[in-house]
């Protein structure tokens, strides 16, 4: 093992004591400040950074995602920011605090003021004006909170709001640009792998938010566990924009590079979706090696980014262009490639990987710079749990991506959901992980962390395992998702996978938004119908030939798979239920279907009675059965539906 200089060990060694901490840095670090081995935490981390790279720039934020205006933050000027910060808030010790801030320095300094502090940090993203507070009013509901920390001009809009609500009302509102706490007071605590680092709100594809616990001890190990699988080293050079409330923002984009000791390149959601060209603007400029995102932002690029523009691109210093946190495109992919290959941009660089916030963020990934492997496989028998290969021409083929294979001692299992027991090789199943990033469990939630966190496989014994709720197999060692459990559409005893319909959806006009579809089923007269509710690109809808629309969602749906569309609901752009990486959350989606709170532009209904049209199907439904008593039809559809 490489070991550090004694001498700065001793020196930093004794600056901690005086603090009140006492640092076994031998071993942690090699003379130029990288990390040999796991470190109790990244308290560590920045502690060294700040003493021995003091004048390193940490972060530079892209204010408007472009480089005419940036600020930046050195690691001693976070370092002091951050005890500030938790010079503060040392009387909450061991509380909950809200982080309400939008992407930049100020998300970072409070963050690391919290671990500093032993306040567990919540991050969430603070709500656009006029938004609806559900979802942080059952945050601050389940978390407990009592601090909630934010900006003076986020604080000023928040107040006028929450005094109406009486969830908010007893916590403590902190503006932390306006802290002016003499931090040298303040007295670092020691922590342990095993304790709460901070709570990772997630709301997932089905149910209410939950708070995953991650420990500073699975921070560590999913940090290096992504060093190893990336193949970071001393040139790396991240650029960012993914929110950083989302685990793969705060652990990919913001942590990681800290852990390394280099400065990563950021920009805030909103202004990579204004302009998906900044985001590889940045790249080029910076000559980024590590970014990334889910596959939408592929897809992005592509729609938006114009021919004339490639000129001005430089992709070829982009060595991990990582795609996950939803299902990975073969086709996107394949495109994504060809069209920026003039830019310098190699098929190499793609890096499909698998992860969620109950693993802290990475599970699995394949190996740098290498292809991405896809298999095609016969469509029909997939369905049926079976992986096969195709062998004849007329045969439905799907390309499934892999997602690599497990690091650093993780393990993935595929069990049968419902038996409990370890697949076949090639046989789909459940995803199961265990391993040192596997989160502690749920926040207050004993049976949902029992049942999701300590799975045992029956004819083994082996365990505990995360059941992950996904779908997928293993094949010489590569893992490949295949679909959500919970989502899967059964028509007819038949499984059909929503995403699969959803792109067939989507491909079908252009008026339709990529990415923000949802394909699910409700039972009508005792058996499953198929309905989708699908975004409008914004520029079509004064216009909308709903007719044309409507024809040509149920045509590919019957020709691709066989399927009569019930219902289409075309809703207005991003309004469609998803989760803080972009899923589609389709449970959500059918409960705003089944009490009409979807954003609508127009409906279409196929039933026995012909095709009926309607706008604002839920309201005007009394008017409808009024219209038509006798239609027996409407009678049931009512009473199914709503």
């Amino acid at each position: 093992m490489i070991t550090s200089d004694t001498t700065n060990f001793k020196l930093l060694e004794l600056a901690s004591e005086k603090q009140g901490i006492k640092i076994e840095t031998e071993g942690f670090f090699t003379p130029d400040g990288n990390v040999t081995q796991a470190a109790p935490s990244l308290l560590e981390i920045l502690s060294y950074r700040a003493q021995y790279q003091p004048n390193k720039q940490a972060y530079i934020f892209l204010q408007n995602g472009e480089a005419d205006l940036t600020t930046s933050i050195t690691y001693a000027e976070l370092d002091k920011r951050a005890r500030v910060i938790a010079s503060y808030l040392q009387s909450y010790r061991g509380e909950r605090a809200l982080l309400l801030y939008p992407s930049g320095l100020e998300f970072i300094t409070a963050f690391f003021g919290c671990l500093y502090a032993g306040v567990v940090a919540v991050p969430i993203y603070p709500p656009k004006h006029n938004q609806k507070l559900y979802r942080l009013l059952s945050i601050v509901n389940d978390a407990q909170a009592k601090v909630a920390l934010t900006t003076t001009s986020i604080l000023s809009d928040i107040e006028k709001r929450w005094e109406e609500e009486a969830e908010l009302s007893h916590l403590n509102w902190v503006a932390t640009d306006t802290i002016e706490t003499n931090y040298q007071d303040f007295i670092l605590k020691s922590v342990t792998p095993e304790n709460l680092a901070f709570l990772q709100y997630t709301s997932g594809s089905t149910g209410m938010p939950k708070g995953v616990i991650i420990s500073h001890g699975n921070l560590m190990h999913n940090e290096q566990m992504i060093q190893q699988a990336f193949g970071h080293t001393a040139d790396t050079i991240v650029v960012g924009w993914l929110p950083f409330y989302h685990d793969m923002g705060l652990i990919g984009n913001v942590l990681q590079p800290l852990y390394l000791g280099k400065p990563a390149i950021l920009m805030s959601f909103v202004t990579f979706l204004q302009k998906p060209i900044r985001w590889l603007q940045a790249i080029s400029r910076y000559k980024a090696t590590t970014s990334g995102g889910p596959n939408f932002a592929y897809d992005l690029c592509l729609k938006k980014i114009k021919p004339e523009q490639l000129a001005e691109l430089d992709l070829s210093s982009w060595e991990v262009a990582f795609t996950g946190a939803e299902p990975v495109n073969a086709q996107t992919l394949e495109e994504f490639a060809r069209y920026f290959a003039p830019c310098g941009f190699r098929n190499e660089a793609f890096y499909p990987c698998y992860g969620m916030a109950e693993t802290t963020l990475f599970v699995s990934g394949g190996l740098k710079q290498a292809k991405p492997i896809i298999r095609q496989v016969d469509g029909t028998a997939l369905l049926e749990n079976k992986v096969v290969n195709p062998t004849q021409k007329d045969q439905e083929v799907r390309a499934i991506v892999g997602c690599g294979r497990p690091w650093l001692g993780q393990k993935i299992a595929i069990a049968n959901p419902e038996s409990k027991t370890q697949c076949l090789e090639g046989e789909v199943g459940e995803i199961w992980v265990s391993g040192a990033s596997v989160a502690q469990g749920y926040w207050r939630k004993p049976q949902q962390t029992e049942a999701t966190f300590n799975a045992y496989l029956l004819d083994t014994g082996e365990g505990p395992f995360l059941r992950t709720g996904d779908l997928g197999f293993l094949l010489d060692g590569e893992l490949f998702v295949t679909g959500r459990l919970k989502d899967v559409i059964i028509i007819q005893g038949q499984n059909y996978y929503p995403q699969d319909i959803e792109l067939t959806v989507e491909n079908s006009h252009p008026a339709l938004r990529p990415n923000c579809g949802a394909a699910f089923t409700l039972d009508f007269k005792g058996s499953e119908q198929l309905v989708i509710v699908q975004e409008v690109e914004r520029s079509y809808i004064r216009n909308l030939d709903v007719r044309e629309i409507a024809g040509n969602i149920i045509e590919a749906v019957g020709a691709e798979h066989s399927l009569q569309v019930y219902a289409t609901v075309l809703v207005k752009t991003g309004s469609i239920p998803k989760t803080s990486s972009g899923k589609i959350r389709r449970r959500a989606c059918r409960a705003e279907f089944l009490s009409g709170s979807l954003n609508v532009v127009e409906d279409w209904s196929q039933n026995p009675l012909g095709k009926i049209k309607f706008r604002n199907l839920h309201s005007d439904v009394e008017s409808l059965l009024e219209k038509v008593k006798t239609a027996k039809i409407i009678h049931n559809y009512k009473s199914s539906f709503l």
